[in-house]
């Protein structure tokens, strides 16, 4: 049946899955929607259910007695323990590549390995699980170094070392002192590639797939990009630094060998493919593959897709997408990321938040759920990035200005946010 009505389950809980339901409410093939585990924000905008993340079995109980035509899978840790695989092992559709497909991102070193075989271009590097040997490689090598852990480290197994010195006593800690944990066990060393980052998210299908528009994140925790990294303060797309010649370049030199790869590895990938590339004076490079949309990317992306996206996931679930079917807006999306005091070091949890009532949050204005909690009818604060404020427009500066709008109107303790948002793009376009 063409247009059956899906019951729908999003596993995750954070801004990337909040993002994902504000879009698929919109939805005329909606029946049901339920998150796994939610938020305070989801939980007032769909049924939530009390199974978490990485309880594998409980998501496949939960998805086959609730009847579920289409599960979506939000973050990586699921999809690298095999919820894909057993999910279609019970005949029940997912976006969200399966275990095979989800090495890309839970193991750098063989997404490394990847990139050589295919030859997609990416920084020179090799990986390691002796220390000795590592620090070898580093001493000697004919460029300067970044040191990575190879395993999920949620974004922040990444040491960008001073000197070669620091980057040999990193790669030490994590071989040997266990600073990553199981993750840094077996480590990359590359070549630190100079230029300017962009991501890129694909909405795959087999060898099919969509292309959405290049977006742009902010790491680090400070205004001009100063201080520790975080897992992202903000984003803006579509960003100019990836121009029709880059994109162009990505399509022909990146996405069409990567994705015959995956073919070629017997990987029947459906879901996002997350390339993050360093525009460099020779072309673009893969810097990592993701398995799942950006956060906080995916708070800029949703909104920019003018298509009906339950559509196209449970498309690309079933494994008959057309790509001509997915509209995207011509306007603009950024979002700023409302933190906890202190993040990304120790932070408070359990503030009660202050939230506009939906009346006065603007048209093309979204505010989305990260760490939040909901309890006995009050939101509180329940993670390091509280908040997304997204805004919408047909100009990048007519969206940021909604955005900073929204942040006006909601208040916690401790609250902040950096103001420089899409600076490098604001500075491109004086």
């Amino acid at each position: 049946m063409e247009n059956k009505k899906l019951n729908v389950l999003v596993v995750g809980s954070g801004g990337r899955e909040h993002a994902i339901i504000k879009a698929l409410k919109k939805s005329p093939r909606l029946a049901k929607l339920v998150c796994s585990p939610g938020n305070g924000g989801i939980a007032r905008d769909c049924e939530t259910a009390n199974v978490a993340a990485d309880d594998i079995d409980g998501l496949v109980n939960l998805a086959k007695n609730g009847n579920f035509d289409l599960v979506v899978s939000g973050p990586e840790v699921p999809l690298s323990l095999g919820l894909a695989d057993r999910l279609r092992a019970e005949s029940i559709a997912v976006y969200g590549p399966d275990k095979d497909g989800a090495t890309l991102e839970a193991s750098k070193a063989f997404s490394k390995a990847f990139l050589k075989k295919y030859k997609i271009p990416t920084a020179a590097g090799e990986s390691f699980t002796d220390a000795s040997e590592a620090e070898k490689f580093i001493r000697t090598a004919p460029f300067e170094v970044v040191v990575k852990a190879s395993g999920l480290a949620a974004g922040k197994g990444v040491v960008i070392p001073e000197s070669r010195e620091e980057a040999a006593s990193a790669a030490r800690e994590m071989l040997e002192g266990g600073a990553f944990g199981e993750s840094g066990r077996e480590i990359v060393v590359e070549e630190k590639m100079e230029g300017e980052e962009a991501s890129i998210m694909l909405m795959v299908c087999g060898e099919k797939y969509v292309m959405l528009p290049a977006s742009q994140d902010h790491k680090r925790v400070g205004e001009g990009d100063t201080g520790p990294n975080t897992g992202g303060m903000g984003a803006y797309a579509p960003a100019a630094v990836a121009t029709p010649a880059v994109l162009e370049d990505v399509r022909k030199n990146i996405v069409a060998p990567t994705l015959r790869g995956l073919a070629a590895e017997g990987i029947d990938y459906r879901g996002t493919l997350y390339v993050g590339i360093m525009i460099t004076k020779s072309g673009a490079k893969v810097v990592e593959f993701n398995v799942r949309f950006g956060d906080p990317e995916c708070q800029v992306l949703m909104p920019l897709i003018k298509s009906d996206v339950l559509e196209a996931l449970n498309d690309i679930a079933n494994g008959n997408l057309d790509p001509s079917k997915v509209e995207i807006s011509d306007g603009f999306a950024a979002v700023v990321v409302m933190c906890a005091g202190g993040y990304p070091g120790s932070y408070k949890k359990g503030d009660a938040i202050t939230l506009p009532p939906d009346c006065e949050i603007p048209d093309g204005a979204w505010i989305i759920h990260a760490g939040t909690k909901e309890k006995d009818g009050v939101i509180t604060t329940a993670g390091g990035r509280v908040l997304g404020l997204t805004g919408t427009d047909k100009t990048l500066t007519g969206a940021l200005a909604k955005a900073y709008e929204l942040c006006k109107k909601v208040s916690f303790s401790g609250a902040f946010y950096r103001r420089d948002i899409a600076h490098r793009e604001l500075e491109r376009n004086k």
